[in-house]
């Protein structure tokens, strides 16, 4: 009997040091699981960032030569283009835009290719959500051909409409042309075309 309870004893004492090491070790990975995930978490925060701000200089890359062709056909700014570009679409990000490749929120007519989405717009000084049918288009280019047809040929009741946007000498007298022509309900939409021209150094596109 008293050999017995001396094993017992003895298994207690040597399995003690054990158990402290055991919750040590546990303790330390534990803490070193918490500095990974949290620095994990670091990486892809300022990944997740880098990648939104490639994204943009890539949609920036992507229709700026044809802001510049459509320039040299029709005179109608680049800065204007891409900076419209970045606001309607919320740089191409948009529904409209990354489905059905329509950058600028034009409206589709008669038996034109059309989605019916949500939008909206502001009416008796105040925002409000409707239902519109808007144009779907192969490319971004065929949209932003569509949208300098627009400037060009005007509307049916005033093939003149937009005649000041093309005749602007630069971005702002532009986009003031844009909003004196009714082209957005927002009242604040020229500063906003302004704003986004001048974060992003798009009139360096205007030749």
């Amino acid at each position: 009997m008293n050999s017995q309870r001396y094993k017992k004893k003895k298994i207690r004492k040597t399995n003690l040091p054990m158990l402290f090491a055991g919750l040590l070790i546990v303790g330390i990975a534990f803490v070193f699981s918490i500095n990974v995930l949290s620095d994990s978490s670091k990486t892809i925060e300022e990944t997740a960032q880098q990648k939104e701000e490639v994204s943009k200089e890539q949609f920036i890359d992507r229709i700026s030569p044809h802001a510049k062709e459509l320039q040299a056909s029709y005179g109608v700014l680049p800065s204007i283009i891409i900076g419209q570009g970045i606001l309607e679409s919320n740089w191409g990000q948009s529904t409209l835009a990354s489905k059905y490749n329509n950058l600028f929120g034009i409206k589709a007519y008669g038996d034109q290719k059309k989605i019916n989405l949500e939008t909206r717009e502001y009416i008796n000084e105040e925002w409000i959500v409707i239902q519109g049918d808007f144009r779907v288009y192969n490319t971004w280019e065929e949209s932003m051909d569509d949208h300098t047809r627009l400037f060009v040929n005007g509307v049916t009741w005033n093939p003149r409409l937009y005649e000041n946007v093309l005749l602007a000498k630069n971005y702002k007298q532009a986009a003031r042309a844009l909003q004196e022509a009714g082209y957005a309900t927002d009242p604040t939409y020229a500063d906003k075309v302004i704003h986004v021209i001048e974060s992003y150094d798009l009139n360096q596109y205007d030749h």
